[in-house]
């Protein structure tokens, strides 16, 4: 899909982006060398509940790119899934350091019982491929869909979402709950600023302002889920709540999803983001 220039024609930056310490395909330096090839002027590395790539795109991107220590965290509220991007954010606080390996072993075991409730439907997976498909990063529900293409049981990861692992499939297991005032406040003790990760066209505003009041400090604009109708919402929204503008192509690596860049995120959110962070420049 053809994408718009960044606004008034400046440079773009890309601050949602995977590697394959969360679900991403690529490694922290095969990223940051395909940032370079896109003349992108900063990048954010967010794997989900993971910072271990942040060091090594860090050495990798050196002076040639800006580099954005970053993070994707999950949570939910309600039942439903809300993702809370951290960025500038110290990856070796202790506080984080710790929740960060509760989460892992939470993400083993809640595979672990997806995998056994996919045997008794019929759907068996190989546990151990679940674990190489993960490879060093934290295992998460795209590994066991994975799994499931592998197998033979389902086409598409999206059919096997949609049939097993999914919120309405029959093998999908829930995360213990972890709320997002709590991360929120998770990454303001590490020093990072805390976003909202695509919000969505279907998130009431109500939401965003009960985040607002537990100390949100930024909503992501632009996201490839997000259309224009929904970009010209957020943008309002941030207006009136008085939140930060980021964005990103949420890059996971070919064949999934926007390419590397794509949204047209413009270098001028980095200052305000900055400044939010005590970050010089």
């Amino acid at each position: 899909m053809h994408r718009p220039p960044a606004p008034g024609g400046g440079r773009r930056v890309d601050l949602h982006v995977h590697t394959l310490f969360s679900d991403g395909v690529l490694t922290p330096e095969a990223v940051v060398a395909h940032a370079l090839e896109r003349s992108l002027a900063a990048l954010a590395i967010t794997d989900h509940d993971s910072v271990e790539g942040v060091e090594r795109a860090r050495i990798a991107a050196g002076t040639a790119l800006e580099l954005v220590p970053g993070i994707e965290v999950s949570s939910t509220l309600d039942g439903a899934d809300l993702h809370i991007l951290g960025y500038y954010l110290d990856p070796g606080d202790a506080e984080l350091t710790g929740s960060l390996a509760r989460f892992r072993e939470e993400r083993l075991r809640r595979a672990q019982a997806m995998v056994e409730r996919l045997r008794v439907l019929g759907a068996p997976v190989d546990f151990d491929e679940v674990l190489e498909l993960a490879g060093p990063g934290v295992v998460g529900r795209p590994h066991v869909a994975e799994a499931l293409v592998r197998a033979g049981h389902v086409e598409t990861v999206d059919e096997a979402f949609r049939r097993f692992i999914g919120a309405r499939g029959d093998a999908f297991v829930q995360r213990p709950a972890f709320r997002p005032e709590h991360a929120i406040a998770l990454i303001h003790a590490a020093g990072g600023v805390s976003v909202l990760a695509h919000p969505g066209a279907s998130l009431p505003d109500l939401v965003v302002e009960q985040l607002a009041e537990a100390g949100l400090r930024g909503i992501e604009v632009w996201h490839p889920q997000h259309g224009a109708a929904a970009v010209r919402r957020f943008h309002a929204l941030a207006r009136r709540l008085d939140l930060l503008e980021t964005g990103g192509s949420d890059y996971h690596g070919w064949p999934r999803g926007a390419a590397l860049g794509e949204l047209p995120v413009p270098a001028s959110v980095l200052g305000p983001l900055k400044q939010a962070a005590g970050v010089p420049g």
